[in-house]
């Protein structure tokens, strides 16, 4: 199976606990929310589905494949029946699951959603497992994404790889751990990036600014974007892509193009936000693997996006390149790409 979408991150056992006791708090201009349950009690719940071989790597590898890519994981599993449970999840999916690897006496990855409304809030634990570079021809592309704290030797690694294969395009969404370790020990991960792509608080969090809250102007809110979108890109990136949630997305090409693309309009009320971000991401880089313009691949992610958030968790909604494209085909008059 050729390798065009080497995928590479932490994978995960998700049950979603669907909750129905909780409140939610939020600031005066709603940046900041937190949900609420009482202390010390017994707090009913729905139900809870059970979730496997999720997580943003995993993610994008399945999206990937849906679309028609020959898509592989690398990532590291207990020897374990939720092990087990994923790999089996990934062969459903026609991941290639030869880079996995099963890690003796450790535990697969495990977190906890809980499930309120419309948005969700992850509890996450990653095990400590003992990365290495998979050694194997170079794919077309390879996507990084969330990894355990302890993975900074792994980045290195991946950094020296790919200076040894150029022609490797490097897709890189950071994951929180990623963010925390800071752009400067991964600055030689950033300067081999292809595609960077993380929503604008993260943006903010790794370029170590103050958050914007908006403005009246939508020239305002445009020289913001840009603003963020080009100190992305001294950092490496070539093409550098910020979804800022229902406003939309910005990008920033090599020739020193600004684009915004909306969201593409849902087609009912969503049901569960989870996997939005990472379907965007991956069907952006997944267009570009299969030859298409960056003009053309903004337009594909918001629809795998909106397809996500009417299912529960971060896969079932991920589409086909048939149906992705059925979607442009009947996207309303104002579902386009503009520039800034």
């Amino acid at each position: 199976m050729q390798t065009d979408f080497l995928a590479i991150g932490d994978i995960v056992t998700e049950p979603f606990i669907r909750l129905k006791d909780a409140r939610v708090h939020c600031n005066i201009n709603d940046e900041s929310c937190e949900i609420c349950m009482r202390w010390g009690d017994k707090i009913p719940y729905d139900y809870d589905v059970p979730m496997y071989a999720v997580g943003n790597a995993s993610n994008a590898a399945v999206a990937a494949a849906r679309l028609g890519l020959g898509a592989a994981l690398r990532a590291y599993i207990g020897d374990d029946l939720p092990g087990k449970m994923c790999l089996d999840k990934l062969t459903e999916e026609k991941v290639d699951t030869s880079f996995m690897v099963t890690e003796a006496g450790k535990q697969t990855n495990h977190h906890y959603v809980l499930w309120y409304e419309a948005e969700r809030t992850i509890l996450v634990k990653h095990e400590a497992f003992t990365y290495t570079v998979p050694e194997s021809a170079p794919p077309a592309w390879v996507y990084l994404s969330s990894l355990a704290d302890n993975s900074l030797p792994y980045h290195v690694a991946l950094a020296a790889w790919l200076k040894e294969h150029p022609d490797t395009k490097l897709a890189f969404q950071p994951g929180t751990f990623q963010m925390k370790l800071g752009k400067d020990a991964l600055k030689d991960i950033y300067a081999h990036t292809e595609v960077f792509v993380c929503n604008k608080a993260e943006a903010e969090r790794i370029l170590e600014v103050e958050p914007t809250l908006g403005h009246s102007s939508a020239t305002g809110e445009a020289d913001d974007k840009k603003k963020l979108l080009t100190s992305l890109q001294a950092l490496g990136p070539k093409i550098v892509v910020i979804t800022d949630d229902r406003k939309g997305a910005y990008a920033a090409d090599t020739a020193g193009h600004f684009y915004y693309i909306p969201m593409y309009p849902d087609v009912r009320e969503p049901k569960e936000r989870t996997g939005a971000g990472d379907a965007f991401a991956s069907t952006v880089v997944a267009a570009l693997a299969l030859g298409k313009p960056l003009e053309e691949a903004l337009l594909w992610g918001p629809i795998n996006s909106m397809s996500v958030v009417q299912e529960v968790g971060a896969q079932q909604g991920l589409l086909t390149r048939a149906q992705l494209e059925q979607y442009l085909t009947d996207a309303p008059a104002n579902y386009k790409l503009e520039s800034l």
